[in-house]
């Protein structure tokens, strides 16, 4: 299992290399110019190439390079570009002159990832129990409800659910704000929107695995035995049922803190989800490869994550990876 790990982890740099290459060459091949139509007054010729020649804009493998080696803080003191720091530099921002890309990160990141944990902790809190019951009592009223309700979940997109949320319980009836960040009240909402897809997927998931496993021998020879019904559902059936749920985490979990930027444009929360919107819109460069650059971390750490569990929860995934 660790030489695997091992393999997984030295993959990575590869593969967020690719990521930045990718996106690199999808942005540069945007049309516009990000520094056109900012100030309220023209500016000279002279002034606009001093300004794209700062952002190293005019020479696109220039940009390239510097950004890759000003990256880390090893590259660029092995570079000679500076002292040893272990600290990431995304460099300026093309739109907000007066901010980093590290600074516009270190404030919205933490809300997005709020927003995205309480997300995944309603789906999971939820959907497992909804998964479980409905196969336990297969063919009822509960489990044909369940079904029904999470085909609604996976079917209806993000912003059809939010507004609707939003209209229901702010609007109608009161109870908890329009919008805004910082408050327990203002998180229910968009926690509960982002997480209802998720939820529904995690109930359809574990309900299939229960199916499953309830009619393996092993459950049948614990029932023989005389354990209690509440012990071979939770402790012996769930242990291998839950194996595609967790399976499923890394990537959801991934999903729901770098894709919450329609939930936060419904409710105006003030995460990276909207920065990066508005960096494809106003093509600042340093910020979309600063928030993809983010955002693929995320994902591949949380696939990592999975793994271990992975091999935690069933020990002979490990032996078969070694």
């Amino acid at each position: 299992m660790w030489r695997h790990l091992a393999l997984r982890v030295l993959l990575c740099p590869i593969l967020l290399w690719a990521i930045y290459t990718i996106t690199f060459l999808m942005a540069v091949t945007v049309p516009g110019n990000p520094f056109v139509g900012q100030s309220e007054r023209n500016i000279s010729p002279e002034v606009q190439r001093a300004i794209e020649a700062r952002y190293k804009a005019d020479d696109n493998l220039a940009f390239y390079e510097d950004y890759l080696v000003n990256l880390t803080g090893p590259v660029r003191f092995l570079c000679g570009r500076g002292q040893l720091t272990p600290l990431l530099d995304f460099g300026p921002s093309w739109q907000y002159r007066d901010w980093t890309c590290n600074q516009i990160i270190a404030s919205a990141l933490p809300v997005s990832v709020s927003l995205g944990l309480a997300a995944m902790f309603l789906a999971v809190v939820v959907g497992v129990p909804v998964g479980v019951i409905g196969a336990v009592k297969r063919n009822g009223w509960f489990d044909y409800t369940s079904l029904g309700l999470s085909l609604i979940g996976i079917s209806l997109p993000t912003f059809v659910t939010g507004t609707a949320l939003l209209i229901l319980f702010s609007v109608m009836l009161g109870w908890l704000p329009v919008g805004g960040w910082g408050t327990l009240s203002q998180l229910w909402l968009p926690a509960v929107t982002l997480s209802l897809p998720f939820m529904a997927y995690i109930a359809r998931l574990t309900r299939l695995g229960m199916l499953d496993v309830l009619e393996s021998d092993y459950i049948r020879t614990a029932r023989a035995k005389g354990l209690p019904e509440r012990r071979v559902i939770w402790k012996h059936a769930l242990k291998n049922a839950i194996l595609p749920v967790l399976s499923y985490l890394g990537p959801a979990t991934a999903a729901a803190l770098t894709g919450s930027f329609i939930v936060e444009s419904i409710f105006n929360i003030p995460g990276l989800g909207q920065h990066f919107v508005a960096s494809v819109l106003n093509r600042d460069r340093g910020m979309i490869l600063a928030t993809v650059l983010v955002y693929s971390t995320v994902i591949v750490v949380f696939n990592l994550l999975v793994d271990v569990l992975y091999s935690l929860v069933d020990p002979r995934i490990a032996m078969e990876a070694d």
